[in-house]
C-alpha cells in the first residue's frame, strides 16, 4: 500500500498546488450553506433536523465529484505522463486506487467542513444524531460511486471537458432513473426496479438514519464495478492488437463481465431480504419496538395486514410504498407465522376490490396528478387493513402520511409513524375481538333498534337505504336469540304512534332537508336503545351493508362492557349563540382533534353528567374547559374520583372568545368551574396567566405590496401567552412527559400544590414555564409592540418558573363531605358501584351515600389550560409548523394512558412526530447563528490554505546525487 499512498499524496499535492482544491471546497460550502439557510429556510422551518443539508446532496455531488475527477486521467493522457506512470513499478490497480482515495479524501474534507451546521442545530434544538451519521455515510458512499464513474470516464478521453460532461450525464442518468418523473412514467414493478437502481432513492434510505445492508452493498457494488472498468481501461492502453494477446484480452473482458454479473446477482439476492440493517435514530423509529413484538407474540388467532395500494398512484406516495412493504415484512417475521401481510393492487384483483368496498368500506381516493401537458385525476388505493377475527381497522392515506409544505411551494410527504399506526390498530382489533353474539350477550338488557324513516319523501339516491338497513338489522335479530329486535317507524304515517314533534321532544331529531331550496324534508335515523340508554345512529359513507353493519356494531360495543377502555369526555355544550347582527353562530371553541386522537386507542363517550353520576363503565374521565357546571356535575366528578377513578382536567380559569364586531380575541373569566373543588383536593389553579419569553409565535396575516399587487402572508409575532415548554421543564420521571420533545400551553394559569394536603401523595410537576416567566392578571391579550417592542407586553414582578400541569395519586377527601346535597328533594341518584342511594340528605350533613374518602388508586391530572386543546388554536399552530400541534394532543393521550395504567404505546407514540423544534430565537439571534456558520466556513478555508502553504514551504527539495567523475569524461 506504500505505492498507493504515494499516489494519494501526489494527487493531493496537485490539488492544493493550484486553486482547484480551495475552489472545490469553497463552492461546496457556499452551495451547502445557501441551500440550508436560504433555499430550505432552516430558521423558518423551526425544526431541529439537518434534512436541508442532505436534501440536495445527490445532485450536488454529481457536479462536484465530476469536477474533481475530470482531470485525473485525461490530463495524464493529454500531457503524455500516463505512459510514464504505467511503466513505473506500480500495479495498475494501485494507480487507480490511489487516485480514487485522493478524490474521496477531498470529498471527506468537504463534508467535515459542514459539521458546524449539525453542531449548530444540536445547540439550538434536540437534534437526533442518527440521521446525521446516516446522511454523512450516504454522502460518502454516493461520492465514492460517482468518483469511480468519473475516473473510468476520465480514462477514456484526453479531454477534461468531455470527461466532465460525460461523468455528469452518466451520474445524472443513474440518479434520474429512480426519481418520480421516470418511475411514474413506467409504473408497476418496473418502477420498483428503477427505484432500486437509482442512486438518489437509495440515498434517502440511509439519510433517514437506517443503515441497510442492501444499500451498502449497492453503493459498494457500483464503486467496485466502475473501479474494475477503470483498471481494465488503463490496462488496455498497453495491449497490442495481435493474436498473441487475444486470449489475455478475452480473459480480462470475461473477468469484468463476471464481476458485473456477480454483483448484479448479489444485489438481486439481497433485495427481498429484510431486517439486515441498523437503526441509528435516537428512538429507533424504523425498528419494531419491544412493545410491538410483545403484542404480536401474544396473538391467539391469525392476523391479517393487507395493504391496498394501486400501482398507479400519486407520485409523492410512490416512494413510501417500499417503506410500507419493508415494515409489513418485519411484522410478519416478528410474529413467527401469526401475521400474514399482503400488498395488493385492488384494480388488478376485482374480487379483492369488491370485498374491500362491501366488507370494509375501502374505496379509491381521487388524486389530482399534474402531467407534462395536462392535469388529470386518478382514483387509486392507499389503505391498510388490519383484521383479527371479526374485528378490523382501516388506515387510509390521511392516517398514514404527513404533508409538510416547503418554502419553495413544494411539499415533503412522508409516513407519519407507521409502527405506531399499525400497532395501535392491532391492539384495537385484538382488544375488541368479539363476535356480535358476544357483544349482545354482554348487554344487561335486550337491544332494540328502531329505524325512523319517511319513505315517501326520501331522495332518489337514498331509496334503497331502508331496505339495506332492514336487511342487516334483521340478520342480527335472527341470530341474537331474542337479545336484539328491529322495528321500522314512519312518523308521517296516519296510524303512527310517533310523530315528528315527539321525535324532536324526546330525542332532538329534526327532519333533513331534501334539497337546498326545497321545503320537503325526510327522516332516516336509527335509534338504538338498551335499557335506559339510547343512541342515535346515522351511518356514513354510501349506506352500503358494510357501512350499516359498522355503525350498528360500533354502537352496540359502546353500550357494552368488557371491550376497549372507555374514555368519558366532557366538553362545554356546543350551543349556538346569537351574534350582534341577530344571526346564530356556532361556538368559537371545539375539541374535535382531541376526540379523534383519543378514539384511535379507546372508545370515547361524550358525557353531560347532568344526572350527577359518571357511568360505571367509564375507565377515565377527561374534563375539558369546565365552566357553567352545576353542583350535580361537580358531584359526579367528585364521586367518580372517590370511587378510585382517574380524572384528567384541562381547567384553565379563562376562556377565549372573539369580539362580535372586530373578531379580535379577548379573555373571559370562567364561571362555575372546578377551581374550588380542585383547591380542596390540594391543587390550586390560580387566577392569573403565565407569560414566557420562550414561546410559540402567534401567526398573523400581513398584507404586503409586491410588484404593484397586494400579497397576504403569515407573519410570526412573539406572543408570551403561548408558553413553549421544552424537555428541561418537564418531569422526566413521569411516563406522561418522558417521550415528549415540546408542548405549547396557550393562555395557561399557574398551578400551586398544597404541601400539607399532598404530603402523603405521589405528585409530579409535569410541565412548567421557563425561569424568565412572569404573571399577568390583566385580561387584555392584545400585544402593543409600540410600547413594548420586545414582548408586546410589560414584564411584571420577579421572573420565575411556574407549574402548568401536575399529576397526583393517592387518597383524596370528597369536596362534598359535610356539604348539603346537590339533589333536590324527590330526586334520586343511585351509585351502582357502591350499592347505596344518594338521595337527598339534610342541610348539615353529606348526602347519604356520599363517599367521603377515595382509595389510594385515585389519580388526578390537572392542566392549567384548556385552550391548548382547542381546534382553532391547534389549527393556528399548523400555519407556522406543520405538526407541532400534535405534541399537545400526545400529552393528553399520555395522561389518559397513565390514568388507566395502559402505558404500552407510550414508548412509540412520539416516534415519527416531527416535534424536534428549535429554541425560540429572535431575528437578531438567527442572523447571528447564520453569520457564525459563514464565518466558520471562511476561517476553515483560510486555515486549510495556510496549513498547506506552510507545509509546502517546509518541504526541502530532494538532494541530487553527485555525478561520478568517470561519467564526466575527466
Amino acid at each position: 500500500m506504500k505505492q498507493t499512498f504515494a499516489i494519494v499524496r501526489k494527487e493531493l499535492d496537485a490539488y492544493f498546488g493550484s486553486p482547484m482544491a480551495l475552489i472545490f471546497l469553497g463552492a461546496f460550502l457556499a452551495v451547502t450553506l445557501f441551500t440550508f439557510f436560504w433555499v430550505d429556510t432552516f430558521f423558518a422551518r423551526g425544526i431541529a433536523d439537518v434534512r436541508p443539508l442532505f436534501r440536495w446532496m445527490p445532485l450536488l455531488t454529481i457536479f462536484l465529484v465530476a469536477a474533481l475527477t475530470m482531470r485525473q486521467w485525461s490530463e495524464e493522457q493529454h500531457s503524455g505522463t500516463l505512459e510514464m506512470l504505467l511503466t513505473l513499478p506500480v500495479q495498475t490497480w494501485q494507480l487507480a486506487l490511489g487516485k480514487f482515495l485522493a478524490v474521496i479524501a477531498l470529498v471527506g474534507m468537504a463534508l467535515v467542513l459542514t459539521l458546524p451546521l449539525p453542531i449548530t442545530v444540536s445547540i439550538l434544538g434536540n437534534l437526533d444524531w442518527g440521521p446525521v451519521v446516516g446522511g454523512y455515510l450516504a454522502a460518502l458512499l454516493l461520492a465514492a460511486a460517482y468518483a469511480a464513474i468519473g475516473l473510468f470516464v476520465s480514462s477514456r478521453t484526453d479531454n477534461q471537458i468531455v470527461a466532465l460532461i460525460a461523468t455528469v450525464l452518466l451520474g445524472g442518468l443513474l440518479y434520474m432513473v429512480g426519481t418520480p418523473g421516470i418511475t411514474d412514467f413506467v409504473g408497476g414493478s418496473i418502477a420498483n426496479i428503477l427505484r432500486s437502481i437509482g442512486t438518489g432513492s437509495r440515498f434517502e434510505s440511509i439519510e433517514r438514519g437506517v443503515i441497510d445492508l442492501r444499500d451498502l452493498v449497492y453503493y459498494l457494488s457500483l464503486t467496485a464495478l466502475f473501479m474494475a472498468l477503470n483498471i481494465v481501461s488503463l490496462d488496455s492502453k498497453r495491449w497490442s492488437r495481435g493474436m498473441r494477446t487475444l486470449q489475455y484480452r478475452r480473459n480480462v473482458t470475461y473477468t469484468v463481465i463476471l464481476i458485473g454479473l456477480n454483483l448484479a446477482l448479489l444485489n438481486t439476492w439481497l433485495y427481498p431480504l429484510y431486517g439486515l440493517r441498523v437503526d441509528l435514530t435516537q428512538q429507533k423509529e424504523y425498528s419494531l419496538s419491544p412493545v410491538t413484538k410483545q403484542l404480536i407474540s401474544n396473538l391467539q388467532e391469525p392476523l391479517l395486514i393487507r395493504a391496498y395500494i394501486s400501482e398507479k398512484t400519486h407520485p409523492l406516495l410512490m416512494p413510501l410504498v417500499p417503506q410500507i412493504s419493508d415494515t409489513l415484512r418485519e411484522y410478519e417475521i416478528a410474529s413467527r407465522g401469526k401475521i400474514t401481510t399482503e400488498v395488493v393492487d385492488p384494480i388488478k384483483h376485482p374480487d379483492l376490490e369488491a370485498e374491500a368496498a362491501q366488507t370494509y368500506g375501502i374505496r379509491p381516493t381521487p388524486f389530482q396528478v399534474a402531467g407534462r401537458y395536462e392535469s388529470s385525476v386518478i382514483n387509486s388505493y392507499f389503505d391498510i387493513l388490519v383484521r383479527y377475527g371479526d374485528q378490523n381497522v382501516v388506515l387510509n392515506f390521511r392516517d398514514l402520511i404527513e404533508v409538510e409544505p416547503r418554502r419553495d411551494g413544494t411539499v415533503d410527504v412522508h409516513l407519519r409513524n407507521l409502527e405506531y399506526d399499525l400497532t395501535r390498530a392491532i391492539k384495537k382489533v385484538v382488544y375488541g375481538f368479539q363476535s356480535v353474539d358476544a357483544v349482545l350477550e354482554a348487554l344487561d338488557q335486550p337491544a332494540k333498534l328502531t329505524l325512523f324513516v319517511t319513505p315517501d319523501t326520501l331522495p332518489e339516491a337514498l331509496a334503497d337505504a331502508p331496505n339495506v338497513i332492514a336487511k342487516v338489522a334483521q340478520e342480527y335479530a335472527d341470530k341474537s336469540g331474542g337479545k336484539f329486535s328491529f322495528a321500522s317507524v314512519n312518523p308521517d304515517a296516519p296510524d303512527s304512534t310517533v310523530t315528528r314533534q315527539q321525535l324532536y321532544d324526546s330525542y332532538g331529531l329534526q327532519p333533513i332537508a331534501a334539497t337546498l331550496f326545497s321545503n320537503e324534508s325526510y327522516y332516516l335515523y336509527m335509534l338504538l336503545e338498551v335499557g335506559d340508554q339510547s343512541q342515535i345512529i346515522y351511518p356514513g359513507g354510501d349506506l352500503t351493508e358494510a357501512d350499516v353493519r359498522t355503525a350498528i356494531e360500533s354502537a352496540l360495543k359502546r353500550m357494552s362492557t368488557g371491550f376497549l377502555k372507555v374514555v368519558g369526555l366532557w366538553t362545554p355544550p356546543a350551543t349556538p349563540t346569537q351574534n350582534a347582527f341577530g344571526q346564530m353562530q356556532q361556538p368559537f371553541s371545539s375539541w374535535n382533534m382531541l376526540f379523534q386522537q383519543l378514539r384511535n386507542e379507546y372508545q370515547v363517550r361524550f358525557l353531560d353528567l347532568e344526572n350527577g353520576q359518571v357511568p360505571n363503565d367509564i375507565d377515565v374521565l377527561v374534563v375539558v374547559a369546565p365552566q357553567n357546571l352545576t353542583d350535580k356535575q361537580r358531584f359526579a366528578i367528585d364521586q367518580y374520583l372517590m370511587r378510585g377513578g382517574s380524572v384528567v382536567a384541562a381547567a384553565g380559569n379563562y376562556t377565549v372568545i372573539p369580539d362580535q364586531f372586530s373578531g379580535a380575541l379577548s379573555l373571559q373569566p370562567v364561571e362555575n368551574g372546578l377551581r374550588d373543588m380542585l383547591a380542596h383536593y390540594g391543587v390550586d389553579v390560580q387566577n392569573s396567566l403565565v407569560m414566557d419569553p420562550q414561546n410559540e409565535p402567534f401567526p398573523l396575516p400581513v398584507v404586503r405590496q409586491v410588484g404593484g399587487f397586494q400579497v397576504q402572508e403569515i407573519q410570526a409575532v412573539n406572543y408570551p401567552f403561548f408558553v413553549d415548554v421544552r424537555p428541561d421543564a418537564m418531569d422526566s420521571d413521569s411516563p406522561i412527559t418522558g417521550n415528549l420533545a415540546q408542548v405549547t400551553m396557550n393562555w395557561a394559569s399557574p398551578i400551586t400544590l398544597d404541601p400539607d394536603k399532598n404530603a402523603d401523595r405521589e405528585t409530579h410537576i409535569l410541565l412548567q414555564s421557563s425561569a424568565q416567566s412572569w404573571l399577568r392578571s390583566d385580561t387584555d391579550i392584545q400585544p402593543n409592540f409600540d410600547a413594548y417592542p420586545d414582548q408586546g407586553f410589560p414584564v411584571e414582578g420577579e421572573p420565575q418558573a411556574y407549574p402548568l400541569a401536575v399529576s397526583v395519586q393517592g387518597v383524596f377527601e370528597s369536596y362534598f363531605k359535610d356539604k348539603p346535597s346537590p339533589f333536590q328533594p324527590g330526586e334520586d341518584s343511585t351509585d351502582n358501584s357502591s350499592g347505596v342511594n344518594s338521595s337527598p340528605g339534610n342541610a348539615d350533613n353529606s348526602p347519604p351515600g356520599t363517599i367521603e374518602t377515595s382509595s389510594p388508586a385515585a389519580r388526578l391530572v390537572v392542566i392549567g389550560s384548556a385552550e391548548f386543546l382547542d381546534d382553532v388554536i391547534l389549527q393556528l399552530s399548523t400555519t407556522l409548523t406543520q405538526d407541532r400541534y400534535r405534541n399537545n394532543l400526545l400529552f393528553v393521550q399520555n395522561a389518559v394512558d397513565w390514568s388507566v395504567e395502559d402505558l404500552d404505546l407510550l414508548t412509540i407514540r412520539a416516534r415519527g412526530a416531527n416535534s424536534r423544534v428549535l429554541k425560540p430565537l429572535t431575528e437578531q439571534e438567527q442572523s447571528l447563528w447564520e453569520m457564525l456558520n459563514y464565518a466558520i466556513a471562511l476561517l476553515a478555508l483560510a486555515g486549510i490554505a495556510l496549513v498547506w502553504r506552510l507545509r509546502r514551504r517546509s518541504e526541502k527539495p530532494m538532494a541530487l546525487a553527485p555525478v561520478p567523475v568517470e561519467a564526466t569524461g575527466d
